[in-house]
């Protein structure tokens, strides 16, 4: 899967389900921090892409960095975010800049875990048992086209769920 992009679509769908106990900005940083690996390998031009970082024993590492380092900085962000959308018409679009830690810890662990799930189905390069196995039984057990389709199906639907919530939410205050 060509990068984060299409990876954001299932934490989409989870952050409309789950709502404050996940963290979907922590779920954004785990995929950027996940494919950091394969970037680097690229631009090297290495013929694996796929090595320790998506394994499901490197997703539980970088899920672990990606929570005590993400946890912070996200919430950094969010409050810039805040700061940005404080204009009449776009403040329905602020969010709680506090992240809680099991919202931050299953933004994390979905986040890295769900990537080599979904990396593994795609990637010949890939060992997702590694250093225990290095089998993939998932490659091809997916057509790649329909993986792609149901990422964006779930990233469309979430994001949707989540924009009539915060309206919704909007609307209930105004009539306070």
């Amino acid at each position: 899967m060509p990068f984060t992009p299409f990876h954001m679509g299932p934490g989409a769908a989870v952050k409309a389900v789950a709502g404050r106990y996940f963290s979907l900005t922590v779920f954004g940083f785990s995929q950027v921090m996940i494919d950091l690996e394969p970037l680097i390998r690229l631009f090297r031009g290495d013929s694996v892409l796929h090595g320790m970082s998506h394994t499901y024993l490197g997703a539980l590492v970088i899920g672990a960095v990606a929570l005590l380092a993400g946890k912070p900085l996200c919430e950094w962000w969010l409050r810039g975010w805040n700061r940005a959308v404080d204009i009449k018409y776009l403040r329905w679009l602020m969010v709680n800049p506090n992240i809680s830690w099991l919202a931050a810890s299953l933004g994390a662990f979905i986040g890295t875990l769900s990537h080599v799930l979904l990396d593994s189905v795609m990637h010949a390069d890939m060992h997702p048992f590694a250093p225990f196995s290095y089998a993939n039984q998932m490659l091809h057990l997916i057509p790649a086209g329909q993986i792609y389709l149901l990422c964006t199906i779930l990233g469309v639907a979430g994001f949707i769920a989540l924009a009539v919530v915060a309206l919704w939410h909007k609307h209930s205050f105004d009539t306070e």
